[in-house]
């Protein structure tokens, strides 16, 4: 009798402790506002997060989720890079086909930067001190200075470059989304270094990066995550996700990869053994919600939901067909523990 008690308290304990660590979303922040959305950006030492509008770009304290800025004048607008060092931030217009300097501090637009077709993805090296623009419709990367502004090179990418990381010492990765690969660039060099497959993947979209495992987290529209290994060169494992993913994030410290799909899941991906990987959670979150951000002080998980007129999944900028957004339902879900 007193065993099975024992065994009971166990369960109902480890029940427990399950239910309170589990991912789950905490607040529901009503932002509202004009404009659709695409990529989220996180400024952990500032305490801002950036938040794409289609024209414009809010600005968000994360400590007290107030908005307290807004960038405007960013046409297509669909990422945000930021360089703390040199207080600086950049976002990329998709509509414009220019990257807008701002200041981190004032938000005040510092100057302009002509890039290829539709840049989609920016980012900020802070080993070479460059920003690189990720064009879509040229196929192509745009290299500038971050303090001068000065376009470096434009090198073609060889397909439809989708997101893009930096494991800020000097190698870059980005997803080639219609040749199903991933490009690595020397970001001194400014130059193609290796070009990897990521064979079972299919239109690889959002991308998060281990950089000190050197894992390369790729989200597939065919609905799957890929684990690229980049000192093989290999796809060393696979994890199903959601569907419409666009959005994807590693979080060093849990060691979790994270997957944001637009059928209104987050998916939770652990690497459990060695190489082997599996889904340890799936987060409702609302449909359409297909980006993502992490706050790496908090590790709450910012999703981006709005609610619509019309049924559909995507809110992406240069989407064909995009659903009508409710005028002041957008929205950020934190998602945390």
């Amino acid at each position: 009798m007193i065993k099975s008690i024992l065994i009971c308290c166990m369960i109902l304990a480890a029940n427990s402790y399950a239910a309170d660590s589990a991912y789950h979303i905490t607040k529901r922040l009503k932002v509202g506002g004009e404009g659709g959305w695409d990529y989220l950006t996180v400024d952990g030492e500032a305490r801002r997060l950036y938040i794409s509008r289609s024209t414009h770009v809010m600005v968000m304290d994360l400590d007290t989720d107030k908005v307290v800025g807004d960038i405007p004048n960013t046409a297509g607008v669909h990422g945000i890079a930021v360089a703390p060092e040199l207080k600086r931030g950049f976002t990329s217009n998709g509509k414009a086909d220019t990257s807008t300097i701002f200041d981190l501090k004032t938000l005040k637009i510092l100057g302009e930067v002509k890039t290829g077709g539709n840049p989609d993805a920016i980012i900020y090296d802070p080993f070479s001190k460059n920003v690189f623009t990720f064009n879509g419709r040229s196929k192509d990367m745009t290299v500038f200075d971050a303090l001068s502004g000065k376009v470096k090179r434009t090198i073609p990418l060889g397909g439809k470059p989708e997101f893009a990381v930096t494991d800020g010492k000097g190698k870059l990765y980005v997803n080639i989304e219609d040749t199903n690969e991933v490009v690595e660039i020397d970001s001194l060099k400014i130059r193609e270094s290796r070009r990897f497959s990521l064979h079972p993947c299919d239109e690889p979209t959002g991308m998060g990066l281990d950089p000190e495992h050197q894992r390369v987290f790729s989200g597939c529209h065919n609905k799957i995550m890929a684990v690229l290994d980049t000192t093989t060169g290999k796809v060393i494992a696979t994890a199903p996700i959601g569907a419409h993913v666009d959005g994807n994030s590693f979080d060093t410290e849990s060691g979790l990869a994270f997957s944001s799909n637009g059928d209104g899941t987050l998916t939770i991906v652990s690497e459990v053994s060695p190489g082997n990987f599996r889904v340890v959670e799936t987060v409702t979150t609302q449909r359409g919600s297909r980006t993502m951000a992490i706050d790496p002080k908090t590790h709450n998980i910012y999703v981006p939901a709005a609610q619509f007129t019309q049924p559909g999944e995507s809110t992406q900028i240069d989407s064909k067909q995009r659903p009508v957004m409710v005028k002041g339902s957008f929205e950020l879900l934190v998602v945390g523990k």
